[in-house]
């Protein structure tokens, strides 16, 4: 068994995923990583750590993921769900008259995308916490975090699908209830829009967030790596916003 801490990262290839993989991996945790294409072992192995394909849609992926760190390492003390996003409209974000003009309304969505989004958003959190969650009970100790949207606590027709986040920040909350006793924590963050090669803004909706930017997969993989680390020890069922303060209401 490893003396370092171990981190599982889904959808670890690109973007947020692969942020969150390298903060963690400078804060001294082996990284264990998957992603549908073979993106999450090239960066495992500058990583010096360990990756396989799979998708967070499919339960047999996200338990082979288990079993690759605890056969490889012995522990998992952290795991970071990321995922994709479902039901998002295509073309630059820059606001409501964007979405009616699209023609694309809420009740259009077919049941099979509300399906396979909430297998996603939720299920996929479910499942991979059965899994890991009895190895982290016998450490005595563990960190979940979620990588969830700003858009779940002010919804907007442009991301209909992050109605269902709602349904994962509740398990967060029940979640964090029932294992807080034996250390460990379950997390929900929130980025707002991160600089990707998939996400762009029209400079109306840049002008809209105070920090008059977006912000970085690093600035997000920072928040990520607090969450998994003791330094957040004292911070469970919650929903922490990394958005340059976009959102609006004081909660």
């Amino acid at each position: 068994m490893t003396e370092q801490p171990v981190a599982l990262v889904t959808a670890a290839g690109r973007g947020i995923g692969a942020g969150c993989a390298r903060a963690l991996s400078g804060a001294g945790f082996r990284v264990v990583l998957m992603s549908p294409s073979s993106s999450s072992e090239r960066l495992a192995k500058e990583l010096d750590g360990l990756a396989m394909p799979g998708s967070v849609l499919v339960e047999e992926d996200l338990r082979s993921l288990v079993e690759l760190a605890e056969r490889s390492f012995g522990r998992v003390d952290a795991v970071v769900n990321n995922m994709g996003h479902g039901g998002t409209l295509p073309g630059p974000i820059g606001g409501a008259q964007e979405v009616r003009e699209t023609g694309a309304g809420l009740l259009d969505i077919p049941d099979e995308t509300w399906r396979e989004s909430f297998s996603m958003y939720v299920l996929s959190v479910v499942r991979i916490a059965r899994i890991v969650t009895p190895i982290m009970l016998r450490q005595r100790k563990g960190a979940i975090v979620n990588i969830s949207s700003f858009n779940a606590l002010e919804p907007t027709p442009m991301y209909p699908m992050s109605t269902l986040r709602g349904a994962l920040h509740a398990f967060t909350k029940v979640y964090a209830d029932q294992y807080g006793p034996s250390g460990i924590r379950m997390n929900n963050l929130l980025p707002g829009y991160v600089q990707t090669e998939s996400v762009s803004l029209t400079p109306q909706a840049l002008a809209g967030i105070p920090m008059r930017r977006m912000g970085s997969v690093e600035e997000i993989g920072a928040v990520c790596r607090f969450l998994c680390e003791d330094a957040s020890s004292y911070i469970t069922g919650q929903n922490i916003l990394v958005d340059g303060g976009l959102n609006r209401a004081v909660r």
